[in-house]
């Protein structure tokens, strides 16, 4: 549809446009000194285009094309697919008025970061959402900000948008530019049909309140534990299956032997269901015969709270998570020598997460711990044979 409405734009006689204020932006933003630049795309450059455009701090955003392989691309070539590259948008900002990571609050709040094939009614590569990094400061707090954004699950699909570097940028043809304010029928209409702002409505309700300007970039280097929070009770109750909610809500428990986990044994982490926390490494995950999985220890200091459980008339230790406060399960003092102690916990209070996708789903701080973790037990096994 979009491409149909592009090629109509493209031959109808353009009426006369005075230089608004948009247009001056065009010509002198780019040689801003006092300006810092950032690269997104997130399908369709008109709509991402518009909603830079209204973020505060914002002196211009402009059209064009990045990540493909043809200098100077036409529209025509790469909506053809086959050049590479994907619509993209320059954004010419004021760090003091606004920062990296409320730039990228903001392309949150316009793209669908789980579809790496398209965006919304417009399908192919062409329109993948990316983040193009201009240094390593932008690829922190990038990566940073997408860790928190799988890790809020507010998604049901895996977040798979790129954070690649940035190579080069194609301005668009001139029609392309400012277009939801050259032709605001036809633009209203396409993005009416498009299922873009019901998408974002569904997951960002709250998205026409968002003040950008609060975001700060060195929030992004906070420690690791800063990214896990609770979710507001009405989407926890949304996203939790009925049992996950009552056994991290209302500290159920579910069965022994019928559970997700509990003959689980790919390497990886085990995250709160509820957060994204991570609680336990499978390094430390052994065969108990209870039924549920068994860890000899928290995947690092201070991610569980314990209390005391009087209930069924015996008293025993439960388990919470730090950030969540998840009910988990409890903890014994009959585990394995390595520490002594048996964290028996309900595989629905959990998320697994492979070793192989913990990069991509945001705990690549996690990926070296493991490795160590590997190395560290492999010496045992090997001094043990030794012996």
């Amino acid at each position: 549809m979009k491409i149909v409405l592009a090629a109509a734009a493209a031959l109808a006689v353009a009426l006369p446009l005075s230089a608004g204020a948009g247009d001056e932006r065009a010509t002198m933003a780019p040689g801003d000194p006092s300006l810092e630049v950032a690269t997104f795309a997130g399908g369709c450059f008109w709509c991402v285009e518009a909603a830079f455009e209204k973020v505060p701090g914002v002196a211009e955003a402009i059209s064009g094309y990045s990540g493909g392989r043809v200098a100077g691309p036409s529209y025509e070539q790469v909506s053809s697919g086959t050049t590479g590259h994907t619509e993209a948008v320059q954004v010419h900002y004021d760090p003091e008025l606004v920062s990296y990571i409320g730039l990228i609050q903001a392309l949150w709040r316009t793209a669908d970061p789980t579809d790496a094939e398209g965006q919304y009614v417009d399908r192919g590569r062409q329109y993948r959402p990316a983040i193009f990094y201009h240094d390593a400061a932008q690829k922190r707090v990038a990566t940073r900000a997408r860790a928190a954004l799988v890790a809020s699950g507010r998604y049901d699909a895996p977040v798979t948008i790129e954070i690649v570097p940035f190579e080069a940028f194609h301005r668009a043809e001139e029609y392309h530019q400012d277009y939801y304010r050259k032709n605001p029928l036809r633009y209203g209409l396409y993005t009416f049909n498009s299922g873009r702002y019901q998408f974002v409505d569904r997951h960002w309700p709250d998205r026409q309140e968002v003040d950008y300007t609060r975001f700060r970039d060195d929030a992004a280097d906070a420690a690791p534990s800063a990214r896990w929070t609770r979710p507001p009770e009405e989407e926890i109750e949304r996203r939790l299956t009925p049992l996950q909610y009552r056994v991290t809500q209302e500290d159920a428990t579910e069965r022994p032997f019928d559970n997700l986990y509990w003959d689980e044994k790919r390497p990886g982490i085990y995250v709160d269901v509820v957060s994204g926390e991570p609680l336990f490494a499978s390094a430390d995950k052994f065969e108990s015969g209870t039924g549920w999985p068994s860890f000899t220890r928290p995947i690092e200091a201070g991610v569980l709270v314990e209390k005391t459980d009087r209930s069924w008339f015996t008293v025993r230790t439960e388990v919470r998570s730090r950030m969540a406060d998840s009910h988990l399960g409890h903890v014994f003092d009959d585990g394995p020598a390595a520490t002594g102690l048996r964290y028996c916990v309900n595989s629905a209070a959990l998320r697994f997460v492979p070793l192989a996708q913990m990069e991509a789903r945001g705990y690549g701080d996690y990926v070296a711990r493991m490795a160590a973790a590997g190395d560290a037990m492999h010496r045992a096994a090997s001094r043990s044979v030794r012996r």
